[in-house]
């Protein structure tokens, strides 16, 4: 069962590890058997239609789906013909993502490294950065993420960016908030900081009759600071929509940011 609920316990200082970057307690086999529930084949199809659509893809275009997690849109790109390469940190997500595409006839090339380093230069024509994978690192890496990700795409490439609303997740941002999974659960008490744009979050995971505790934080933003950053980081424009293609406003809580080479 999976279910989400206000659920704001104390943590005491001493549990918690505060993370400069992104703890890899937050992904990995615990990461996919609690969300397998919420990151359905239905949500995934969705998903990988969607950007296909939105996007105008072709076949024979080069994606690079960074981080690609355990493949889920980028097999269902490749599937469509995109030539896909995926990178992460994780060896858990790429033998699934492995998995996935070989189960499905496919070739894709997955690799395992940082992505702060992308080892190629005017190869791609898209690069996909996918739920909320953008923002783990600190403002100077942040930027120079961006900065890296344009050095891959082609002249005329774009780098979409899957991103809260910061002004719509503000506004309806829970203390806390619940995922269960049979006697396991995963509790996250939230806060936001204004002044750096940062949600803040004390996980608490209990597993097996084992309990893990992180801290981590990731930078979210407006349109028109991402967009800015995105400028000065060498793209020539920046676009935004909402996940169906519609404008944003307050209620539209998830951006997809397009910025082309």
């Amino acid at each position: 069962m999976y279910r989400s609920a206000y659920l704001p316990p104390r943590l005491h200082p001493a549990t918690l590890r505060l993370v400069e970057h992104v703890p890899p307690e937050l992904f990995g086999e615990d990461y996919l058997y609690f969300y397998e529930g919420v990151l359905t084949d239905e949500l995934s199809d969705t998903q990988a239609e969607r950007t296909w659509r939105l996007l105008g893809l072709e076949a024979g275009m080069e994606v690079l789906d960074v981080p690609c997690g355990h493949g889920r849109i980028a097999n269902r790109l490749a599937a469509r013909g995109a030539r896909v390469t995926g990178l992460d940190a994780d060896g858990v997500f790429l033998e699934r993502a492995r998995a996935d595409a070989a189960e499905r006839g496919l070739d894709v090339e997955y690799l395992q490294g940082d992505m702060r380093t992308l080892p190629w230069e005017a190869r791609f024509d898209l690069v996909l950065n996918w739920f909320t994978s953008f923002g783990y690192f600190d403002d100077t890496e942040n930027r120079a993420w961006l900065r890296e990700a344009g050095k891959v795409l082609r002249e005329g490439g774009r780098l979409v960016l899957d991103v809260h609303n910061r002004d719509a997740f503000a506004r309806n941002l829970l203390p806390a908030t619940t995922s269960e999974r049979g006697d396991d659960l995963v509790v996250d008490r939230h806060r936001f900081d204004l002044m750096t744009g940062r949600a803040e979050t004390d996980r608490l995971l209990v597993r097996d009759g084992n309990v893990r505790s992180v801290r981590f934080s990731v930078r979210f933003f407006t349109f028109t600071e991402l967009r800015d950053w995105l400028l000065e980081a060498g793209f020539s424009t920046v676009e935004v929509s909402g996940h169906e293609g519609e404008p944003l406003d307050l209620q539209v809580r998830r951006m997809l940011v397009v910025a082309t080479r």
